[in-house]
């Protein structure tokens, strides 16, 4: 039996960050995986669907040359390419992953892994053993009983990737960031794309003035939009689907050749060994506490199966801040009020921290200000104008309470209002932080300033 002083089991954004930190600490380790090493994040998520989108953001740069001065006069997509450009971003991601196992001399054990009583864990009939293991097993697209997935006309966002002919009409159930992901680049691609959301805005977890902003863009580009709608029944007997939506108004008949189900995920969690070992879990989540440790000693959980946000960054934060407890360093337990979530639509969103709502809920005086990229001269230069920065203080003792963001590239602006926050900044300090100009950050500054009734360019 091989020994270990930890195994991962699990290589997703999770699992091979915390098999090098854990590396790093001086730990002999092991990761387990029955797929491609990058987990669901580099092969079938976060990194291949934003080779997706790119494509489609460049396929809209060609249809609106004109506006930037430019004569195109032929141009075409090419759908299976694009397909193919994806695929092999994906690769190229899972292969780095590799190299930094062989780098960091972490052995990858290939197969399915189950936990054993003992600090065991056996992989296809062969078992090994490690003083750690740690549970990253993440999750896959959730199936609703009344739009059972078929793989073909009823499908998940695996299938949404790979899809073998461009469909001319698609149904899209659900709309957090899986679902207006996939409407953005099939729309921009030339497919009729409707979206049906169960509650009353799209992207509900937003701050409601996001939520109207993208739906608003959204309409624009030919998306269709139903809110407070449910899709109660599918059929699929004929040449495309028929979904029946149950909507305010009665119910009405749509149709389609694929309808994509993006109606959130699915913790794996099946068949690991958890009641083997005895491991304590709420419905489909493992259950630990902040340093990931679950009831059973030498049995760690992080990532996707833990109750904290389905995110990569998340899941990595998470694996770090676990091996290093293990190794006995002083952590401070993550702080799950000060994570950025990002979509990677077009317009893009980027928030952390409290909505409005939320702060108002909460019972707070607060300072709310707000920035449209209309007003931003980089945004003009960029023709990207639609959007907007949201900020929201504590009007008694300056906290930056949350920040909010609709806009082209706005997902690699949200740092600064994380670190922000981390470090406790106040809105004065913001104010008085030089940014460049012309920059989409100005909004920012701009945004705070409009809170405490400075701003210049409003």
């Amino acid at each position: 039996m091989s020994k270990y002083d930890i195994i991962v089991l699990g290589s997703g954004p999770g699992g091979y960050v915390t098999a090098i930190r854990a590396s790093q600490l001086g730990f002999k380790t092991a990761v387990i995986e029955k797929e491609s090493l990058g987990g669901v994040c580099l092969n079938w998520g976060c990194i291949p669907t934003k080779a997706l989108l790119k494509s489609a953001q460049v396929f809209e740069y060609l249809k609106h040359a004109n506006d930037y001065g430019l004569v195109v006069k032929d141009y075409d997509k090419d759908f299976d390419a694009v397909v193919n450009r994806s695929r092999n971003v994906a690769e190229g991601m899972s292969k780095g992953v590799q190299f930094l196992m062989k780098k960091n001399k972490i052995d990858v054990i290939n197969g399915f892994g189950k936990l054993k009583p003992g600090k065991k864990v056996d992989v296809d009939g062969k078992e090994y053993s490690a003083d750690h293991i740690i549970v990253a097993t993440g999750a896959r697209s959730r199936e609703l009983p009344n739009l059972p997935q078929d793989g073909e006309k009823v499908i998940g966002y695996r299938q949404a990737m790979t899809l073998k002919k461009q469909p001319k009409k698609m149904i899209v159930v659900g709309s957090g960031a899986i679902g207006v992901e996939f409407a953005y680049f099939y729309n921009a691609m030339g497919t009729e794309v409707t979206i049906v959301e169960y509650l009353p805005n799209i992207v509900p977890v937003e701050d409601i003035d996001v939520s109207k902003q993208l739906e608003k863009s959204f309409k624009k580009s030919g998306i269709k939009i139903m809110t407070s709608a449910e899709v109660t029944h599918v059929d699929t007997s004929g040449d495309g689907v028929k979904a029946t939506v149950k909507t305010k108004k009665g119910e009405e008949v749509l149709e389609a050749d694929i309808v994509l189900s993006a109606v959130g995920i699915k913790t794996n969690i099946e068949g690991i060994g958890l009641e083997d070992v005895g491991i304590a879990v709420d419905r489909d989540k493992i259950l630990v506490n902040d340093y990931y440790q679950t009831n059973i000693p030498g049995y760690y959980a992080i990532g996707d199966v833990t109750p904290g946000q389905a995110l990569a960054h998340v899941a990595s934060a998470e694996g770090i801040l676990c091996v290093e407890k293990i190794a006995g360093q002083h952590v401070e337990a993550l702080d799950y009020g000060n994570i950025p979530g990002c979509t990677y639509a077009s317009p893009e969103i980027a928030s952390v921290g409290l909505t409005e709502k939320q702060a108002k809920d909460k019972g707070l005086d607060i300072k709310v200000g707000k920035f449209p990229f209309s007003a931003s001269g980089k945004a003009s230069a960029a023709g990207t104008k639609d959007g907007f920065v949201k900020v929201i203080f504590d009007a008694k003792y300056g906290e930056w309470l949350g920040c909010h963001m609709i806009g082209a590239g706005v997902t690699d602006m949200i740092a600064e209002a994380v670190l922000g926050r981390k470090l406790e900044t106040t809105g004065h300090e913001v104010l008085k932080a030089v940014h460049p100009h012309p920059t989409m950050s100005e909004a920012v500054m701009e945004a705070v300033a409009d809170a405490y009734d400075e701003v210049i360019h409003l």
